[in-house]
């Protein structure tokens, strides 16, 4: 079995980056087979562009693992930011939650991650590819599907049981009880793996609602975090 090369595979994920152009299936030999050659790829594609992630990003899927990646500050929106969706391919649509690190996550440590505060989040998963593909190796190797995060204003709250809905603005769809201490909990474990993260690093967690299409103005609520919008065209 030839040896597994992340550069090679990276330079694919790193062209479609910057030219905005759709990825085909890799190449045989070039699919990562594993989470970790996943995690390589992904760091590698950065590394090639100059971008340093500033956090991690998980992506809960329902009925599958979730899935690990980098965070990109510059992926990053503010609430009521009007989203262009020619720039993303097979986008879909998720409450979220950003956490700011107020201690750095030590990779030996267990504890429960120190939070300075919380943001509500709408996540807008994407891919690279021209039809998104089934593996999760693949998937956590083309950044963990990140598309774009839209952020609302923070507060200094620790993570709790909070009731999180998604809907079309002026909807009231049904919230669903979502206990973020476990969620942050799973996504400092993820981060630990990855060798932890300094103080004031991002911790995103996606996916704590179904995914819903990419259109009108979609509008989460997340309990006292409050409220986060995004106007999709």
């Amino acid at each position: 079995m030839a040896p597994f090369d992340a550069e090679a595979a990276a330079r694919w994920f790193a062209e479609a980056m910057e030219t905005g152009n759709p990825l085909a299936p890799l190449p045989l030999g070039l699919a990562p087979r594993d989470a970790d050659e996943a995690a390589a790829i992904a760091a590698a594609t950065l590394d090639s562009l100059g971008i340093v992630p500033c956090g991690l990003r998980l992506l809960r899927r329902p009925g599958a693992a979730a899935l690990a990646g980098p965070m990109i500050e510059g992926r990053l929106l503010a609430s009521g930011a009007p989203v262009a969706l020619g720039a993303l391919r097979h986008p879909l649509v998720t409450a979220a939650v950003v956490g700011v690190l107020a201690e750095a996550l030590d990779p030996d440590a267990q504890a429960p991650p120190v939070l300075a505060r919380l943001h509500p989040a709408l996540d807008i998963a994407a891919t690279r590819f021209t039809t998104p593909p089934e593996e999760d190796a693949v998937l956590a190797a083309d950044l963990a599907r990140l598309g774009l995060v839209v952020a609302g204003k923070g507060m200094a709250v620790a993570p709790g049981e909070v009731k999180v809905s998604l809907g079309a603005k002026g909807s009231r769809p049904r919230g669903m009880a979502t206990d973020l201490a476990a969620a942050f909990a799973e996504a400092a474990a993820a981060a630990r793996a990855w060798g932890g993260l300094p103080a004031g690093a991002l911790l995103v967690v996606a996916g704590l609602t179904p995914p819903v299409a990419a259109e009108g103005t979609l509008r989460a609520t997340l309990g006292p975090l409050g409220g986060v919008e995004a106007v999709f065209g």
